[in-house]
Order: C-alpha cells, then structure tokens, then sequence
C-alpha cells in the first residue's frame, strides 16, 4: 500500500477516543481534590461544611460542564469514520484546556465570597469554559468541513449537532458580560447551559407529549 493510500484513508478513531476519555476522566477526578476541610476542625463541623458551599457550587458547576463536554465529544466520536491530523491537533487543544479547567474552578471556589476579586475569577472561569465550548463546536464543524463523519450519517442528524452544540456560544458571552456585575448569576448560568447540553430540553418535550 502506498504512502499517499494510507494518508488518505486517514487514522482511526478508537485511540483518539481512549485517550481522550482518559483525560476527561482525570479532570473530572482532580475537582474533588478542592473539597477538603481545614485541618483541625474538630468543633461545629456542621457550620464548617456549610461554609464551604462555595467549593461544592464551584464542582458541580465544573463537573457539569467537564460532563457535557464529554456528552458532547462523545456524540461526534460516534459519527467519525477517520480523523485526520487537524482534528486530532483540534482535540489536543479541547483537552489541554479540559484538563486545565480545576485551576479555574478553584479560583472560583475560594475568591466567589470576595468583592474585589470574584469578578476577575469568575469571568476567567466563563472565558474558559467558552473556549472549551468553541472548541468542541470547532471539532465537529472541522469533521463535517473534511469530510470525516460517516457516509450513511444523514443531513438531518449533522444538522441536529451542529445546532446542540452552537446555542452555547451566545450565552457564554452573556454570562461573561452579567458576571462582571451579578457574578452569581453567571455561575449559575454556566451550570444550567450544562444541563442543557446533558439533558436536551426538545427531547424532553417530546417525550413528556408522546406520554400523553
């Protein structure tokens, strides 16, 4: 078989798959790492465990999001055939800023009860869970734009990701630009876009009126 044989018929998908399952799997482990409680703490543990609602918020905001983006890469995984240098490249630099997102939760753990720096963390926090939303959506629009998806995936099913996965992008700027005045609000908004990617409300619908 030729050079130019093998570089067109592209690489496999299952290496790119395990390896990033891995990574998605130890980020997703390192968030836990942040809950801890001060050594010595031996009094009031209930008023201690309360006051640390910001480290679970910051985790469950993060381990959504890391959550919907595997829901996400998953999704385009399973209509790969190939993938080519540019994706691969592509999804090395989704998971370098996946598995860099426990820096960014912490940040918004411990500074979200301070006035003068919870702005400046939350916001980092949304620009970069924006990049990882531009880059899932990068990933699959560089798979359909090259070709790489599987012949027998209709328009209709391209047509449905591409939407699940551009809606996002809007509302991270919102955020960013609400968390520069009402942080919170943003944070919890971050959560929600999560829950709309892992839980997709049209499917819901339809569901709930099949039922009836």
């Amino acid at each position: 078989m030729s050079k130019e044989t093998r570089i067109s018929r592209g690489f496999s998908t299952t290496r790119l798959e395990a390896f990033s399952d891995g990574v998605f799997a130890i980020a997703i482990t390192l968030l836990v790492l942040d809950i801890a409680i001060p050594i010595g703490t031996d009094k009031d543990l209930l008023n201690v465990l309360l006051h640390q609602w910001p480290t679970y918020m910051a985790y469950f905001v993060s381990f959504a999001t890391i959550g919907s983006t595997w829901f996400a890469h998953s999704a385009i995984t399973e209509y790969l055939e190939k993938a080519n240098r540019g994706l691969v490249r592509i999804n090395l630099l989704l998971l370098m800023v996946v598995s860099f997102l426990p820096f960014p939760t912490k940040l918004l753990a411990e500074f979200i009860r301070n006035p003068e720096a919870e702005r400046v963390a939350v916001t980092f926090y949304g620009i970069v869970l924006m990049i990882v939303s531009i880059l899932i959506y990068s990933l699959w629009k560089f798979a359909v734009k090259d070709k790489l998806v599987k012949i027998e995936s209709s328009d209709d099913d391209i047509e449905v990701i591409s939407k699940r996965l551009k809606p996002s992008l809007a509302a991270y700027i919102v955020l960013i630009i609400i968390g520069l005045f009402v942080p919170i609000i943003a944070v919890i908004g971050y959560f929600l876009i999560a829950l709309y990617i892992i839980f997709p409300a049209h499917l819901i619908k339809r569901r709930l009126q099949h039922d009836d």
